[in-house]
């Protein structure tokens, strides 16, 4: 199946056509409403990291994998060993819903926002429930687990997604999982291939919020006025804004020195 990126416009106050906000986005007015401000009516964006290549393939093989059980009707040997009372689901726009620029989809009225949000797995319980799936993967010595500030990141981004299903008439299950996978560094060596300790984490969610965060958003950036340098909602100031205030101020300071 093919699809065709296609980049969005800027945003134009007052502007009748819906306006596409992924998931990350979302997440990005959370972080701070001035970094989401200039994406949206400038088109200025964050500058990006490198790309998590050996995460993208992890997160492919695990898909290859819940796949298969897909096509069974079966659970996978990981909901098993975890206690999850659920099969991997099955419906014709899995691969639709999985695909980064298409997703699953919500028209928000109050706002005409075209909202959408690419999973990595939905399964479904004895009672017709969805269930939103999340793969992680990571390296290090301890134990993986979600209970870290840094991670409410991944909590938002898994109530997204089960806001996304109910809008499109599905019953979802509050309770959904990160299957969080921890490369293994306590082995003889490398030798051609990186063992994992994979672990199915339950986190509870709920999207109450984003009702309300959608309206926030498209008032600001209905608002011409750029949204000022706050404490974003991560903790403390935003490492971008205040960067690129810092480089301003200097760049000033060192052509006024000259002048």
């Amino acid at each position: 199946m093919a699809y065709q990126r296609e980049r969005s416009a800027p945003y134009q106050p007052g502007q009748k056509y819906p306006y596409k906000i992924s998931r990350s986005k979302i997440e990005l007015f959370k972080q701070c409403p001035r970094c989401f401000w200039l994406d949206a009516r400038r088109k200025i964006t964050r500058p990006n990291g490198p790309p998590f290549n050996i995460n993208k393939t992890i997160d492919e093989l695990f898909k290859k994998e819940f796949d298969r059980y897909r096509v069974l009707g079966e659970p996978h040997p990981l909901m098993t060993e975890f206690k999850v009372k659920a099969i991997p689901y099955a419906h014709k726009d899995m691969d639709t819903w999985r695909y980064n620029f298409t997703g699953v989809t919500a028209l928000h009225k109050p706002t005409n926002f075209h909202v959408f949000g690419a999973v990595d797995d939905i399964w479904v319980n004895d009672a017709g429930e969805l269930i939103v799936v999340d793969y992680k993967a990571t390296s290090k010595a301890t134990e993986v687990g979600i209970s870290s500030d840094w991670q409410i990141s991944y909590k938002r981004q898994m109530e997204v997604y089960q806001w996304l299903l109910r809008q499109n008439g599905f019953e979802v299950n509050d309770t959904g999982y990160f299957v969080y996978t921890n490369g293994r560094t306590d082995v003889d060596g490398f030798n051609d291939r990186v063992e994992f300790r994979t672990k199915v984490i339950p986190y509870t969610g709920s999207d109450s919020w984003i009702e309300k965060t959608l309206q926030q958003m498209k008032d600001c950036i209905e608002n011409d006025k750029m949204p000022p340098i706050g404490d974003a909602a991560m903790g403390g100031p935003c490492d971008f804004c205040t960067y690129a205030r810092q480089r301003t101020e200097l760049t000033l300071e060192h052509i006024q020195s000259k002048a």
